[in-house]
């Protein structure tokens, strides 16, 4: 993997852009005494070296009515089945991450619902899937950090 040289104007646009991806790039401009043109270019560049994959939306998933969180281990009957159960999980919207790993479980994944009924619903919906042997399942009494923000600001004051 190639590291992509970016330069301090970089690093500030994307200091920027990293608490409010929604913000105008004259907006930026001002703040940085820059044309808004060269924050476009830029932008632009890094977008295209890989660095910058478009933007997110945060939720407020409790007002949404999506406040239980549970997190599920999934041991596999082979480990050549992940690929197929991986297929699966995407199919399931309820299912938000999920990551092969090493260790206990061969996929670890994090599920969001309504209510503890929605959740043992989907969490049986995992279980059915073909090359599950079986699953463990943890809930979250709450999420206490969720801030990838943080670990942004630090990469980007590394380089």
């Amino acid at each position: 993997m190639n590291k992509v040289k970016l330069d301090e104007v970089d690093h500030q646009i994307l200091d920027i852009l990293i608490d409010n991806t929604r913000i105008p790039f004259t907006d930026i401009s001002k703040k940085l005494l820059i044309s808004a043109g060269t924050v476009h270019v830029r932008v632009k560049k890094m977008e295209e070296a890989g660095i910058i994959k478009g933007s997110s939306l945060n939720l407020d998933y409790i007002k949404l009515g999506y406040s239980f969180i549970a997190y599920v281990g999934i041991f596999l009957e082979k480990t050549s089945r992940t690929q197929d159960v991986l297929t699966n999980l995407r199919k399931m919207p309820f299912v938000t991450v999920a990551h092969i790993t090493t260790g206990k479980f061969n996929i670890f994944c994090k599920v969001r619902a309504r209510d503890t009924k929605h959740a043992k619903d989907i969490i049986f919906g995992i279980d059915d899937i073909d090359g599950v042997s079986r699953t463990e399942t943890m809930i979250s009494l709450e999420e206490s950090i969720n801030d990838k923000k943080r670990l942004m600001h630090h990469i980007f004051n590394e380089l």
